[in-house]
């Protein structure tokens, strides 16, 4: 017997919803790491926690979000929508035990083969750098599989349209990494560092727990059973095969450069995750939020007939301009005013000015590709939503091979060809990074474009945010040339600030129906 299912919220609402709940989140993770830059600032510890914290969460991405998003939530969001309630929690269970099972296996071979996994993915660490990595991996292991759990939580909350609760949940985890190093801030580095491991892994307990009680009162048939029976269960197991795969395939790139990075001298591993924390906040906050909130709307409106196809294709042009209004002017900001950006969140206690600077040359090399990362996420998405997750593999591959070849041009050719200190090939990195993103959404995009008829981004569109974005950089850096010298936090809203103004004056003088909409929802709050 089928329960009713509830008529879903606009998607406009859902991503406003995703948006905020991440930007809370950032925010809380923002604040994490200008404690972590404050008490580690570019050292060996630094750099060991960094890429001990990059190895279980290998895990995470593996088997979370994005590998359940492809695969879970597309046939258990159909369910809901079609009212099968006690099918969907029958799949719900069922899936959980799967994963639980695997996630169990793979955290005990990871802690006892931590050893291993070191020597192949931080070669350029020996000694106690190299011990104190080891430690901290296998305190973090655990909370790595936690995390994958939270995630389950995540696609049943997003199915149902809950969406604020899954994604403001990381805030406890950031919260409890706070707390710990507030606590036991005085202590010797490498002990903080481990201490600060037990403390994710708390805060990864936390991020589970908040959530389990929603999920089980919108699943109240819920049991945790291997049922293989289900041909729904096999539909997911069989779409999770060639996503892990091609989630496996990102993470290979993503190896790379983590290898890469450790033979760039001492705090480029450091430097290179401040940057991550700011150039994946767009790709996070307006990527992601389109894309959570599209793919179970697109999935359970799917069918085969042309009708099916024109309402995605809708969908995913309104979602491709949402995500460009944002991201644009995002990787403007990091090109032009990247130093304003890295002061102002990290300049404390050990992190200074050049550092500030070291980590700027590394945002402006993310910025090469961060529109394509992000519109690429959406097409992604949209290809998951249509049952299709065997051509994103195909492309993730090929982006792999560009990343690697040339990772390794930009990481160690170009400065040695340029006559610049080798640290900088961190920047390169980010850039080749970025010009392989950029092939891999034109190929996702000429492939659905065949099926289900023209996408993207119209010209003009585009020339309109890039002349709205390039004036507000202008008018941004005569402030900054003109600003006398004050705390990096009041420069970067003293400088900041003006850029973000001419955007949206422009934009809106443009009459770009997406800042016109903002306006609309803020005149609305005002009354």
């Amino acid at each position: 017997m089928s329960r009713s299912s509830p008529t879903p919220p606009r998607t406009g609402r859902s991503a406003a919803l995703v948006a905020a709940g991440i930007l809370l989140s950032r925010i809380a993770g923002f604040i994490r790491q200008r404690f972590l830059s404050r008490y580690f600032g570019l050292t060996d510890e630094a750099d060991a926690f960094t890429q001990a914290f990059k190895i279980p969460n290998l895990l995470q991405n593996l088997f979370g979000e994005g590998a359940l998003s492809a695969s879970f939530i597309p046939v258990y969001a159909a369910l809901v929508a079609r009212g099968e309630r006690r099918e969907a929690d029958r799949v719900a269970g069922a899936v959980a035990s799967i994963l639980a099972l695997l996630v169990t296996i793979i955290v005990l071979i990871g802690v006892l083969a931590t050893p291993l996994f070191i020597d192949v993915i931080t070669p350029g660490f020996t000694g106690a750098k190299r011990e104190l990595t080891i430690q901290i991996v296998r305190v973090l292991f655990p909370g790595a599989g936690i995390l994958v759990l939270s995630a389950w939580c995540l696609g049943i909350l997003n199915s149902h349209h809950k969406f604020l609760l899954s994604y403001t949940a990381p805030v406890l985890w950031n919260a409890a990494m706070i707390g710990t190093l507030i606590v036991f801030g005085g202590s010797e580095l490498p002990r903080l560092a481990v201490i600060l491991a037990w403390g994710s892994v708390a805060g990864s307990a936390l991020q589970f727990l908040v959530q389990l009680p929603v999920v089980l009162h919108l699943a109240p048939d819920l049991k945790l059973a291997f049922d293989t029976t289900s041909e729904h269960v096999r539909t997911v197991v069989r779409n999770f095969v060639p996503v892990f795969i091609s989630r496996g395939v990102v993470q290979v790139s993503a190896y790379i450069d983590t290898v890469l990075v450790t033979w760039l001298g001492t705090g480029a591993s450091a430097a290179l995750a401040n940057a991550q924390i700011l150039y994946t906040l767009p790709v996070s906050l307006f990527g992601m939020s389109v894309s959570a909130a599209e793919l179970p709307a697109m999935s359970g409106s799917f069918d085969t007939t042309s009708e099916g196809a024109e309402i995605i294709r809708r969908r995913l042009d309104a979602g491709l301009r949402q995500i460009a209004f944002l991201v644009l002017p995002s990787a403007i900001a990091f090109l032009a005013l990247g130093d304003v950006i890295a002061a102002g969140l990290f300049q404390t206690g050990r992190f200074g000015a050049a550092d500030a600077l070291y980590v700027w040359g590394i945002l402006a090399g993310s910025s090469v590709g961060l529109l394509a990362s992000t519109l690429g996420r959406l097409y992604s998405s949209t290809y998951y939503a249509l049952r299709d997750t065997r051509t994103p593999l195909r492309y993730a591959l090929v982006r792999v091979f560009l990343t690697t070849v040339l990772g390794y041009i930009f990481a160690f050719q170009v400065p040695r060809w340029l006559s610049i200190p080798g640290s900088w090939g961190v920047a390169g990195l980010t850039a080749s990074a970025g010009i392989a993103g950029w092939f891999e959404m034109a190929l996702l995009r000429r492939t659905l474009n065949a099926r289900i008829g023209k996408t993207g981004l119209p010209p003009s569109f585009t020339l309109k945010l890039l002349i709205a974005a390039l004036a507000g950089a202008a008018v941004a850096w005569m402030v900054k040339l003109n600003v006398p010298a004050l705390h990096p936090i009041v420069t970067a809203i003293v400088v900041l600030a003006p850029y973000g103004l001419v955007y949206f004056a422009i934009t809106a003088a443009f009459r770009i129906p997406e800042i016109s909409g903002v306006l609309r929802r803020l005149q609305r709050r005002s009354r």
